[in-house]
């Protein structure tokens, strides 16, 4: 398969996705969307990666419209999507579902727990039933109209399943080198850089294990 990554960012990429879908013996195109515009592309699978920016962010990032447009056909066709963090905002809005600031941020690790529902999903199956998981948003969505919502944490939506079309709000996709760029980048974000550092170190090599089987989970649906 032809999977397109789309990407918001230098230090946004694929990361262990990258992996998963090498590993699948399939093709990866990364595209960055603020740089080269929405793209003229027939892929078979694609996966709608984070950015620093907010869903809702139009008057500041012109891109973001037409990149809702793309996202709102391929709905439509039924091309099977993964969106993480801003990718999984997108995807909703695009969808039609409200985005907007969440009660209170969340950087760090996070504890998640699954839905009833997820136990009978393809996807989130490859997820434990409550994990600690790697985040870094300020907005969250509402579920989109037929959307099933897979995951949450105590602050929000953290997994949902449209039709072919996934979103987690989480970063199963994040190597540790991604999470030092972020923390130089974003270091108001963060209350002790040390304690994250510490706790990613003792828990990226499990946390990347888990990227790469979700991300496997997706590309066998299709």
């Amino acid at each position: 398969m032809r999977v397109l990554a789309l990407t918001h960012g230098p230090s946004v990429g694929p990361g262990v996705f990258a992996d998963a879908v090498r590993a699948g013996g399939h093709e990866l195109v990364e595209h960055e969307v603020p740089l080269g515009g929405m793209p003229e592309d027939e892929s078979d699978a694609i996966v709608v990666l984070g950015g620093a920016m907010h869903p809702d962010e139009e008057e500041r990032h012109a891109w973001l419209v037409p990149e809702l447009r793309y996202l709102e056909e391929r709905l439509s066709r039924g091309t099977p999507m993964l969106g993480v963090c801003l990718g999984s905002q997108l995807i909703a809005r695009a969808a039609g579902a409200q985005v907007f600031r969440a009660e209170e941020p969340e950087v760090g690790w996070v504890r998640v727990e699954l839905t009833e529902a997820a136990a009978a999903d393809p996807v989130a199956a490859a997820l434990p039933h409550r994990f600690d998981a790697f985040q870094w948003h300020h907005y969250t969505h509402g579920l989109p109209e037929g959307a099933v919502e897979l995951a949450r944490s105590r602050v929000c939506t953290q997994a949902y399943r449209l039709g072919a079309a996934w979103g987690v709000q989480f970063h199963p996709e994040v190597r540790g080198e991604q999470v030092e760029s972020w923390l130089a980048e974003d270091p108001e974000d963060v209350a002790d850089p040390a304690a994250l550092r510490e706790a990613t170190r003792d828990r990226i090599e499990g946390w990347n294990d888990l990227g790469r089987r979700l991300c496997a989970a997706f590309l066998n649906t299709t």
